[in-house]
């Protein structure tokens, strides 16, 4: 946005900046975090604080240094406002889960290391964050996130005191704190939708088994090479033999990988999920009911029946979506749901596709609000400067969304 056309709007931003930025306690502090909004929407190729501060009228670098990297207001209430006001407004049809990276140069970053990058599609030295994501069909914005802290930022207290990372935080698995995001906003009371994740997420069998635990319904990508059985396939209990304890129960069937199963039973079908840029997105589906199988599906399930000797609820149906573009020979696509067997498939097509939403937002975050640009190294910082650009983001998305806006942000 140009610079006239953000002053036009400092009026309904410090309508906003006085509704989200309430739990911060001093005035100059929400007057800055109103500043640093202007600057992150204002255009500019950068958007680290120094070429912010000298595009503003009223920029001063010191004292936006001040606000994001030492000042210690708490972001986690300013995340859950923003949250409250975008889910009554987009009224979010699916949560989705993912992460995002932010290649950096150095060891002193904050969770810096060398792993694998998505913005690079190759391991290189980077920051890696887990987001969740209200999204429907026309409007998506970010509602939480959590810096993945690699295994080697746990124990190294001299990189951790320079960083200023508080001391109960450690290593955790990307799942983990995909589940810690989530709870934490289910806590607020704010209703769970459909819960919507990659591969990634999604061919861990316990990270599925936890949302269902939970009461959620997911609808998630899984690796083709997963197996399980038919739905058809039936637990039974082998004749005891006189020696050592009884057999536990075991399928009479072997399990076979996603792709034979739908070789076997899929009936495809035309399916279409959104109106694209040139013409309707479609493809071919099918849905199968199948019984997860494997060792970590096993074991999950058991642990969570109370034990190996019991077999009620072990292993229990779940649907299967795959995708077979018309083009191709095989399918490419491959996602596991706990939603009921009647749903339509024209809902989980749907659903199962509205990732999509999820990389608008990151191309919105971080070309045009500098969600990448942040030169600061500490855990305050970092989790200061996204709760700012989602809240410069949230601005934007309910602007968009006011039909009484007198032109379009």
């Amino acid at each position: 946005m140009r610079l006239g056309e953000v002053e036009r709007l400092r009026g309904e931003l410090s309508e906003f900046v006085a509704d989200v930025f309430a739990s911060v306690p001093r005035r100059d502090q929400r007057r800055w975090g109103e500043c640093y909004l202007r600057g992150l929407m204002l255009d500019g190729r950068r958007k680290s604080i120094q070429p912010m501060a000298d595009r503003l009228p009223d920029g001063n670098m010191q004292a936006l240094q001040q606000f994001v990297n030492q000042s210690p207001w708490d972001p986690l209430p300013v995340r859950r406002r923003i949250a409250q006001r975008l889910c009554q407004v987009v009224r979010p049809e699916v949560w989705v889960v993912d992460d995002v990276s932010f290649p950096k140069c150095g060891t002193a970053s904050v969770g810096v290391a060398r792993q694998y990058c998505g913005a690079l599609g190759k391991r290189a030295n980077c920051q890696v964050a887990v987001s969740v994501h209200a999204a429907t069909d026309t409007a998506s914005c970010p509602l939480e996130w959590e810096l993945f802290l690699p295994e080697e930022w746990a124990h190294d207290n001299r990189r951790r005191q320079r960083a200023g990372i508080p001391q109960e935080v450690g290593h955790a698995s990307k799942t983990h704190l995909a589940l810690g995001l989530l709870d934490r906003l289910a806590a607020q009371g704010l209703k769970v939708p459909v819960i919507v994740a990659d591969a990634g997420y999604g061919r861990g069998v316990s990270f599925r088994l936890a949302l269902e635990e939970r009461g959620w319904t997911y609808v998630m990508a899984v690796d083709p090479k997963e197996i399980a059985r038919p739905v058809t396939a039936e637990p039974y209990q082998p004749a005891y033999g006189g020696l050592g304890p009884p057999t536990l129960p075991r399928y009479r069937e072997a399990p076979r990988s996603l792709p034979g199963l739908v070789a076997e039973a899929a009936v495809f079908e035309r399916g279409t999920w959104r109106q694209g840029s040139k013409s309707a997105m479609t493809s071919n589906f099918a849905v199968l009911q199948v019984r997860p199988s494997g060792k970590e599906a096993t074991r999950t399930a058991q642990e969570q029946a109370g034990g190996p000797r019991r077999w009620d609820g072990v292993l229990p149906p779940r649907t299967l979506l795959v995708e077979r573009p018309e083009e191709a020979d095989e399918p490419t696509g491959y996602w596991m749901t706990n939603l009921p067997a009647g749903t339509p498939i024209a809902d989980l097509v749907r659903w199962a596709k509205m990732r999509w939403r999820n990389e608008h937002d990151y191309r919105e975050l971080k070309h045009g609000l500098g969600l990448d640009h942040f030169e600061g190294r500490t855990w305050r910082g970092w989790h200061h400067h996204v709760t700012l650009v989602t809240a410069a983001q949230a601005f934007l998305t309910l602007r968009r969304l006011d039909p009484k806006a007198q032109a379009p942000a």
